[in-house]
């Protein structure tokens, strides 16, 4: 009977504890949402709350920040051209000079348009609105500037004013991307990717090359006695030395020396002989690679909003418009390639091969104030 008892009584003490421990975590959960009750409180909401620091960062420090950024992409662009000239183009003539002047000629018609629309999306202004001016069509009145906002204008931070059609804060650009530049900044991603796609086109023989003379051997000329009629060999240094015969291992890892043709190096192989010219290769695969991920993943995200009719600003608006209403339809949205002619800025018959394929500083259509929606396409498009 007194183990029974004691059983019970230790069994009660479990419960009670247990009891007690549940109803201090309860009061203790329920004392910290009513300090933090808030009835906008949501994940997004936290989420916010814990980027804040960050927020704070990029307001006060990406508009100095932006002038170290333009300079490195000049800095990359400059040095990526360089070694383009100083190892590719010696390289490419020494093989063929027909294929040379194809590449040359291809190559400056890609960087003439990576030059051009970046340094217009660097100056070109992204749009603001008008300033002492009635603003018939206000979608609202900003918060931060007490103002008018008309449709399609947010707030930027960093600029510390509104964009018309604001896309995003670019500090590569050190610059608003907005309803004035937003067709350079495109068109600057698209021509860097086709610009690094080409260049590691054009090195894949050249990489080649590179590591080849890392590994194997050849007979060239050379006015040093040692070497003359020798198999040769690229050392760790970069220098040239005599290999008499080639070392293989076989299956059971012993070395075994036999005599074999040694492939001659040619001129255009020597070219990239230099160590300095095999690590400016090697840098520029890493750089070339670097870019194309990066700057394909934004065109193909970009391209996805303007197919829309939209910017980055509101296909995160319309996301959360229709997870509440899913007949929404933006009303800027005029189909896939209306879209995309409205962006481009071809209309009063531009052409395409002349707007878009060779440097153009023509404006979009509009002002960037007054839009057409689909509730009135029957007025005519400026």
């Amino acid at each position: 009977m007194v183990v029974i008892k004691w059983k019970f009584r230790c069994r009660g003490l479990w419960s009670n504890t247990r009891d007690r421990i549940a109803c201090r975590f309860s009061e203790a959960v329920l004392t910290a949402k009513s300090l933090t009750y808030n009835k906008h409180m949501c994940k997004n909401y936290a989420i916010d709350c814990l980027l804040e620091p960050i927020f704070w960062f990029v307001d006060n420090f990406a508009g100095c920040l932006g002038k170290v950024f333009v300079f490195c992409v000049v800095t990359l662009t400059a040095a990526a051209v360089s070694i383009a000239y100083w190892v590719g183009l010696p390289y490419w003539w020494q093989r063929d000079p027909t294929t040379t002047v194809f590449l040359v000629i291809f190559g400056n018609w890609l960087l003439i348009n990576i030059l051009f629309h970046y340094y217009m999306g660097v100056v070109t202004p992204p749009g603001y609105p008008p300033v002492g001016a009635r603003v018939t069509h206000a979608a609202g009145i900003c918060k931060k500037c007490i103002t008018p906002k008309p449709p399609r204008t947010h707030h930027c931070s960093v600029c510390d004013r509104c964009i018309l059609a604001m896309d995003h804060h670019c500090p590569w650009l050190n610059n608003c991307v907005g309803y004035f530049n937003a067709r350079y900044f495109y068109l600057y991603m698209v021509y860097m990717v086709a610009g690094v796609t080409f260049v590691m086109l054009a090195g894949l023989d050249i990489g080649h090359v590179v590591l080849w003379l890392n590994d194997t051997g050849g007979i060239i000329p050379n006015n040093d006695p040692e070497l003359i009629g020798h198999p040769v060999r690229l050392n760790l240094t970069g220098a040239l030395v005599p290999v008499k015969f080639i070392v293989e291992y076989d299956s059971l890892n012993f070395p075994r020396e036999h005599k074999l043709p040694v492939p001659p190096i040619t001129e255009a192989q020597r070219i990239c002989a230099h160590p300095w010219k095999r690590k400016a290769v090697i840098f520029m695969a890493v750089t070339c690679l670097s870019v194309f991920v990066a700057l394909t993943t934004l065109v193909l995200m970009h391209g996805k909003h303007i197919s829309r009719g939209e910017t980055s600003v509101e296909a995160h608006i319309n996301a959360a418009i229709r997870k509440k209403d899913r007949h929404f339809r933006n009303p800027f949205n005029f189909g896939r390639k209306k879209n995309w002619m409205l962006f481009l800025g071809l209309t009063h018959r531009r052409k395409f091969w002349r707007h878009v394929l060779f440097p153009s500083n023509h404006k979009p259509a509009g002002n960037g104030v007054m839009w057409h929606t689909l509730y009135n396409r029957r007025e005519e498009w400026p």
